[in-house]
């Protein structure tokens, strides 16, 4: 269900673009942002970081982009989102005890230090990738392209990292479950002869 309320602001963004216009669909796309954060607080279900900075960026982009009557602010928005979220996974690992993906997936998966390091990089740098292919296409496509492309680009990327991460966990042997002989004493277990 989360997967779908992402997917309904930036779907209500372009449909409102092809039937009216840039203004009309930024509109539209503050609107659809609002309503998914309060579902999710109807809902009682935490607002990640990534939507709340989506949340505000969506916001205060929007709102320049009505205000100024200038599409740059939005055609910037994915850019700073992305860099922002760049910025957040690095700042996580300098400055914090552990870094975000470890705080988010930490309880999911029990990985060693360094193969988190290794993907919160990752993550960063395609993040990083994110924004600046989204500079490339609004500079030098069309807007209808480059509206095309937030529906499906950005998607697509996300759904490759995962991919990726995916397949470098499953290659390093990360996603096996541990195994446990028959009749073995598991290390958690007491030991019987003392």
């Amino acid at each position: 269900m989360n997967q779908l309320l992402d997917f309904v602001p930036v779907a209500l963004f372009v449909i409102v673009f092809f039937l009216t216009d840039i203004f009309y669909a930024t509109g539209a796309l503050m609107i659809g942002v609002t309503v998914q954060v309060l579902v999710y607080l109807a809902l009682r279900k935490p607002l990640s970081r990534e939507l709340k900075i989506t949340f505000w960026a969506s916001l205060i982009f929007g709102g320049l982009t009505l205000v100024f009557r200038n599409e740059t602010f939005i055609l910037w928005k994915p850019t700073i989102v992305n860099w922002l979220l760049a910025c957040v996974l690095l700042g996580s690992h300098f400055f914090a005890s552990r870094n975000a993906l470890q705080h988010m997936l930490g309880g999911q998966m029990q990985l060693h230090d360094e193969v988190w390091t290794r993907l919160n990089f990752g993550w960063a740098a395609g993040f990083f990738f994110a924004g600046a292919l989204n500079l490339v296409v609004a500079y030098n496509f069309s807007l209808e392209f480059w509206v095309s492309y937030k529906l499906i680009g950005g998607f697509a990327l996300t759904f490759l990292y995962i991919i990726a991460t995916v397949g470098y966990l499953a290659a390093k042997g990360y996603l096996k479950e541990p195994e446990t002989a028959s009749g073995a004493v598991e290390d958690n277990a007491p030991n019987s002869h003392l």
